[in-house]
């Protein structure tokens, strides 16, 4: 079995590749781990590594790994202690009575998709005197089954939610179709990114709006190519 550390390396490979192709930064692109397929074991080797960027689809889950993973950092004197900064980002789909759960938890929550959501986390970040950064998941694929927001809509619940003051919308996540076609994945990323840059040109967004969310194991290197600020990548580290 390949080792995490050699698919570490080889997915942050990958990444430089594709940001050489395009003259990019390879700073300027985030790997978030995302944890769902990984056992506690395999969550510690990747922080041992040096990531501390993890990613949770759903939130049950999110309060028992980082739950472990406090136990994780409460180590006896003598030994070595990992990072203690661990990020966590909440990138599965969230329901409104699950967001009190959550905001303690998360750095950035990838999958605000409608106004009632964003007012949930808006009301219960005043509650705990948080200020959550978030992102806006729009469907650029326009698939029916997925989440997010049809693009056509994007502009105007990005300025809703830029009402809110308990929150700040610091970007844009999408996703594409689960496809061998790249063409049609390159297309979603595309429209993301012209989206993203609409959104700064004509000011509906605020300065901080700089994070684009896109690209998963099958497809990060196309994402990184269209300008992704933040990867969500699990299989290729902790499967196969």
């Amino acid at each position: 079995m390949i080792k995490i550390s050699e698919k570490t390396k080889h997915v942050e490979g990958n990444i430089n590749s594709a940001c050489a192709r395009v003259g990019r930064d390879p700073s300027e692109v985030k790997l978030v781990i995302v944890t769902k397929s990984a056992t506690i074991e395999a969550v510690q080797e990747v922080i041992r590594l040096g990531f501390t960027d993890l990613g949770e689809n759903r939130v049950q889950q999110l309060k028992k790994v980082s739950t472990e993973l406090d136990d994780f950092f409460r180590r006896p004197e003598g030994e070595p202690h990992p990072p203690k900064n661990i990020n966590w980002h909440m990138i599965g789909h969230l329901q409104r009575n699950k967001v009190k759960h959550v905001l303690p938890i998360s750095c950035l929550i990838h999958t605000v998709d409608t106004l009632r959501l964003a007012e949930e986390i808006n009301t219960s970040a005043a509650k705990l005197n948080l200020c959550p950064k978030v992102l806006l998941q729009v469907n650029t694929s326009n698939e029916p089954q997925k989440y997010g927001v049809p693009v056509g809509a994007a502009t105007h619940l990005a300025e809703q939610i830029e009402t809110l003051p308990n929150l700040k919308l610091v970007g844009l996540m999408t996703m594409a179709p689960l496809t061998h076609n790249k063409d049609i994945v390159r297309a979603c990323f595309i429209r993301a990114r012209e989206l993203f840059v609409e959104m700064r040109g004509e000011k509906i967004v605020g300065h901080h709006f700089t994070e684009l969310s896109m690209g998963m194991s099958s497809d990060y290197k196309i994402a990184v190519e269209e300008g992704a600020t933040i990867l969500r990548i699990g299989s290729a580290i902790f499967t196969g």
